[in-house]
């Protein structure tokens, strides 16, 4: 049986991941390629898909797993279709806040923002109202949520895409926001798989880790997604211990299928496939764009992968487990219910125009202008208000009371006087900052920029008002802010993805800096001005030390990216319509270097090598166990109001003992049957090609008699040993037995009514680990007066360590201390789990 050879090299492999962290680190082996089995809420969706799989030819099982290529058709991605059956090829597109290159759409808090709530109900909520839109657009799969990057550098590009350096805030978020996608019935894709930390050489860098920063950091939310029922991810660009994401066994096959016990589809992000064959046998299952660079022509798959198909190389049923994983995400979320034609175009927004836009072919009506906001916009308002972190706030300068005067400075308070939508996938910095730029974009329906609502307010007031949008016109704003009741200064620090540079920064920032001369205008204001207000729109953490400690800056605001509408949520906090009950969901360090780790800008190697040295200390472990002291902490965040904790309670619970999975899995399944005759698998006479549209059809003679070096096992189809930590989806299901209950009193202890954030941490106990880590939160509405319970459930997972020898979690015999308080850095409770 080949299984046993490769589970020789898999064995060796995974010991020497154990300190797998420096230049040169390779990724074990990892054969065959899982093949699913329909449990964990999939089963009726699987029995679907095969019943639909085994009526396919196998040229139409080939076009359900290749893409198109690049513009051949309306979506960012659309896999072939099956005319036989009047079935359309599969509709991807981005984004994770928002339908990109479409019209009449909302666009979304960022997920930094929504994170910033800590409050479920809005990560579900804003999920399935992308999912709605997604839905109404004739959009079968929307390409998020992202947890990563997770966050480990502040300076990364992308890091607003996802949530927080935090695993379990991300875990959280991304299941929810997967459930609520899904629940509208369009299929999530958790993205992107795995370590795609940095812009910077995002292609060939290799990241190299250890198995238990991988499992206790960066796996631990796509576990939670695995949980969800996510249908799709998305595999990343960069290589993870020098294998590339697309094609790493151990990633895909071992981690992510058989240990994670995935029942969806992996799907490449676009041209991160690097080979044929070799990706097809570690796992991946669809290929994104179809074509093996931006509009090449040529594919990896298509013609090849059935030529592979025919001659053998790849057995059948690694491509029907390929297939029926696209088909039973399909299912699962209802898509054969759900599904409307798609009736947008990515490439334009013109009513008529080509449906094959590379080819210029098939001139038709190709945007029907469906209106998908419904009544979104207030979510926006309500989770843009709701993300708000209110940092400093001292003399009672906020709320606002119908002020005499006040001054609005700053282009970021302004509008971009080209409109919000004037530079492609928001790839400049011009005007208000209300998302970041990128493939994770989606076009505004309009930005309400805080000048438009702040000024409205004003004269609903009477309030004199006054503005300036040039930065650099000192002379303007000190004219302006003369004599009024308060300076609002508004600045602003930009990033996204590589393939854009703004001001140039590649992606990644350059610095932890504010952009447009943020920083000297915010400082001169405050020169000469005793009740500065400061509001940031930024991507992340900048340096606001010398804001903290400024007298004349009487209150201090993170904003982030929220999205339409900005300018009125902004308005709420400042004015006291909506209490500030946000939480920071990154440290706020005093300068750069206090992270630990950044950007790798100019690597030394080739490919670059970036060794994640630090293990498990990212952001606020990073700072809590150097003990550094940070302008603000993780899970840090005023209220117009104060909060008392009182009355922890532990409470043990006896789920029974853990019991590592055990046994063989079933043997590969086959449906349907192939026509191995390749004359069969030609062009049909007569057949117009779109130009470098990619087909399933053969072009060339099916090679033979080519010498196979595959790995070990990679086409065993026979039974094969089940993971001790694997089993069911996230891993082994009493992983996720309760073996605690945690909870605490909380009462408002001020004048107004407000919404607090309570944070449970637990501090594992052993020298290595991190001094906390959290494990649980919840928002609680208060009056004033009144007492609420906060309560956590902490799972067998929560308390446990991962065994790099075992390669399993165990709860280690370290005393465990849980810690619940309003930020990480203030957790007046505390007690043992005995």
């Amino acid at each position: 049986m080949l299984w046993l050879s490769s589970s020789i090299a898999l064995v060796a492999g995974l010991a020497g991941l154990a300190n797998a962290q420096n230049d040169g680190d390779l990724s074990p082996p990892s054969y065959p390629s899982p093949w699913m089995r329909g449990g964990n809420g999939w089963q009726d969706a699987y029995a679907k898909a095969q019943q639909f799989v085994s009526g396919l030819t196998l040229l139409e099982k080939i076009n359900l797993t290749t893409g198109v290529g690049w513009e051949g058709e309306a979506c960012v991605g659309n896999t072939g279709s099956i005319p036989r059956l009047n079935f359309a090829g599969l509709c991807l597109q981005d984004s994770p806040l928002g339908i990109r290159f479409a019209d009449l759409n909302s666009a979304f808090p960022s997920g930094m923002n929504v994170a910033a709530t800590w409050t479920t109900r809005l990560f579900k909520s804003r999920g399935n109202a992308m999912g709605m839109e997604h839905r109404g657009k004739g959009i079968d799969v929307q390409l998020g949520p992202v947890a990563g990057p997770i966050g480990r550098v502040p300076a990364g590009g992308r890091n607003w895409e996802g949530f927080s350096p935090d695993p379990v805030l991300t875990g959280i978020a991304m299941s929810e926001t997967i459930k609520g996608i899904q629940d509208a019935g369009v299929i999530a894709c958790a993205k992107h798989y795995i370590m795609n930390e940095q812009e910077h050489d995002r292609d060939t860098y290799s990241a190299n880790l250890d198995d238990k920063t991988m499992h206790e950091l960066y796996l631990w939310p796509f576990a939670d997604s695995v949980r969800a029922g996510v249908g799709s991810i998305m595999c990343s660009y960069n290589q993870i211990n020098n294998s590339h994401g697309s094609q790493n066994s151990w990633t895909l096959n071992y981690l992510l299928k058989n240990e994670l016990d995935f029942q969806g589809f992996v799907v490449s992000d676009w041209w991160a496939q690097h080979s044929g064959v070799a990706s097809a046998l570690a796992g991946l299952d669809m290929t994104m764009a179809g074509d093996q660079g931006l509009a090449s022509g040529n594919t990896f798959w298509g013609s090849n992968l059935t030529a592979a198909v025919l001659n053998g190389t790849i057995p059948q049923w690694r491509l029907d487990d390929m297939v029926t994983r696209i088909m039973s995400a399909y299912f699962k979320v209802g898509r054969d219910t759900a599904r409307v034609p798609t009736n947008f175009n990515s490439w334009s927004s013109e009513t008529f125009g080509y449906i094959h836009p590379q080819a210029n072919e098939g001139y038709q009506q190709i945007n029907f202008h469906v209106n998908v906001q419904a009544d979104h916009a207030r979510l926006c308002r309500e989770i843009a208000g709701a993300s708000t972190v209110l940092l400093k706030n001292v003399n009672n300068a906020l709320p606002l009371k119908k002020p005499a005067s006040i001054a609005v400075i700053g282009e970021d308070a302004h509008d971009n006087p080209g409109g919000p939508n004037s530079c492609g996938d928001r790839g400049c910095n011009s005007g208000t900052l209300a998302m970041g730029w990128g493939s994770g974009t989606a076009n505004f329906p309009y930005l309400i920029a805080p000048n438009t609502a702040l000024k409205a307010q004003a004269l609903q007031d009477s309030t004199k008002y006054a503005n300036v949008s040039d930065n650099y016109n000192f002379a303007a704003v000190t004219a302006a802010v003369q004599g009024t009741d308060a300076a609002i200064v508004f600045a602003n620090a930009n990033s996204g993805e590589a393939y854009i540079t703004v001001d140039g920064n590649a992606g990644d920032r350059n610095n932890l800096t504010l952009w447009g001369n943020g920083d000297a205008l915010i400082a001169h204001v405050a020169s000469i001005h005793p009740n500065t207000i400061v509001v940031l729109h930024t991507v992340g953490a900048v340096i606001v030390e010398k804001f903290k400690t400024h007298p004349n800056i009487t209150a201090l605001l993170w904003a982030g990216l929220p999205g339409q509408e900005s300018g009125n949520a902004i308005t709420d906090i400042l004015y006291g319509k909506r209490n500030p009950s946000a939480k920071s969901v990154f440290t706020w360090g005093k300068q750069r270097e206090d992270w630990g780790v950044d950007v790798i800008y100019t690597p030394v190697a080739d490919p670059p090598q970036m060794n994640f040295k630090e293990g498990n200390f990212i952001d606020y472990r990073h700072f809590d166990a150097n003990n550094i002291e940070p302008s603000y902490e993780f899970g840090f965040g005023l209220s117009y109001t104060t909060f008392a904790y009182s009355d922890l309670k532990i409470v043990k619970q006896n789920p029974g003992p853990y019991e590592p999975t055990k046994g063989m899995t079933k043997p590969a399944p086959t449906f349907g049957t192939i026509d191995f005759n390749a004359s069969n698998a030609e062009f049909p006479p007569g057949f117009h090609a779109v130009n470098k549209y990619i087909y399933p059809y053969l072009s060339d003679a099916v090679p033979t008699g080519q010498e196979q070096n595959l790995p070990a096992g990679s086409r065993d189809g026979t039974p094969q040993p089940k993971l001790p930590a694997g089993g069911s989806g996230g891993g082994n299901r009493q992983l996720y037995d309760v073996v605690y209950v945690v909870s605490a009193t909380v009462t408002n202890t001020g004048g107004v009514k407000g919404v607090e954030i309570p944070q449970l941490y637990l501090s594992l106990g052993a020298p290595t680990d991190p001094k906390i880590v959290l494990r649980g939160f919840d928002d609680l509405p208060l009056d004033p007066g009144e007492s609420q319970t906060f309560e956590v459930e902490l799972t067998r997972r929560d308390i446990s360590n991962w065994d790099t020898k075992s390669q399993n979690w165990v709860v280690s015999q370290y005393p465990k201390t849980v810690y619940v308080g309003g930020s990480s850095r203030s957790l007046p409770l505390s007690g043992a789990l005995v």
